[in-house]
């Protein structure tokens, strides 16, 4: 079903390559077997999961971002809101975001639904991305006018609000119509600073150990001002290397037989990374 898998570094570049290129299908598509992927996708259908969205920073709040943004007079509620709240308010921002920084590290050290692989990295990922935001120029009314007419169109264009919508068009249409709003957020991000495609691009990615089926690999990438460096484990799977993270929630969410979804987008939150 996919390029790209053929040897465990050549998976991590392709899967990089997709992401850079805001192709969340090719993601998909890259980053499970076929069997794995095809089960996915006809339970999206069902609305029992919403797999890889649920690989996004706080996928909780994605529809309902989607469905803010693209509110009849959004754009005019917004700058209004930004004026009133934000503009001057430069060091009350920082602030703000050096104390959530804060609280995120002592959540996920005391959180115990992370291994301790991804509880580093998500670490260093807050520290990163903290470092950023207590420097960017979060109360520019240039930069913040601009990201909200960047937004709301792109919201538009999406049409996806709820999980009947998600449920109707299916895994594959709905993956191709994100797309594009996921390129608008990075680039809003890189007009404030932080760069999302030079961490795909300048990924330095080194085998560590290949024994089997399972190998290791370590990745270091530039996240704003910081290098975040990590290890992740892969498998061998009917002739190519996938993500060990990725098959571990594919094949739960396949065997879940709970009344409720477990991956509903509403109203759980959490960002789970590769093992």
């Amino acid at each position: 079903m996919s390029s790209g898998g053929g040897e465990p570094v050549e998976l991590v570049r392709t899967l990089a390559g997709h992401l850079h290129d805001d192709d969340l299908l090719g993601f998909a598509r890259t980053a499970l077997p076929a069997a794995d992927y095809q089960r996915l996708e006809a339970s999206w259908r069902e609305g029992e999961n919403y797999w890889p969205l649920t690989e996004l920073p706080m996928h909780d709040q994605f529809l309902p971002l989607l469905e803010a943004l693209s509110a009849p007079g959004a754009g005019e509620r917004l700058r209004r809101g930004f004026d009133r709240q934000f503009i001057g308010q430069e060091a009350e921002l920082h602030d703000a975001v050096r104390t959530l920084g804060l609280f995120g590290v002592q959540y996920l050290r005391s959180e115990p639904g992370y291994s301790q692989r991804e509880r580093e990295h998500h670490i260093q990922v807050l520290r990163a991305v903290s470092g950023w935001g207590a420097q960017a120029p979060l109360a520019d009314p240039r930069r913040a006018y601009a990201a909200i007419s960047r937004l709301t169109s792109a919201a538009q264009a999406v049409g996806l609000y709820t999980e009947e919508d998600l449920q109707r068009e299916g895994m594959e249409n709905s993956l191709r119509r994100m797309g594009p709003f996921i390129g608008e957020i990075k680039a809003t991000l890189a007009d404030y600073g932080l760069d999302l495609d030079r961490a795909f691009t300048q990924l330095q990615i080194n085998l560590v150990e290949e024994t089997g089926d399972n190998a290791l690999v370590r990745i270091r990438y530039p996240l704003g001002e910081q290098v975040v460096d990590t290890t992740v484990e892969l498998r061998h799977v009917e002739g190519r290397w996938y993500l060990e993270g990725y098959l571990q929630r594919a094949e739960r969410r396949v065997e879940s037989d709970d009344d409720e979804p477990e991956h509903s987008l509403i109203p759980i939150s959490g960002l789970k990374s590769v093992d």
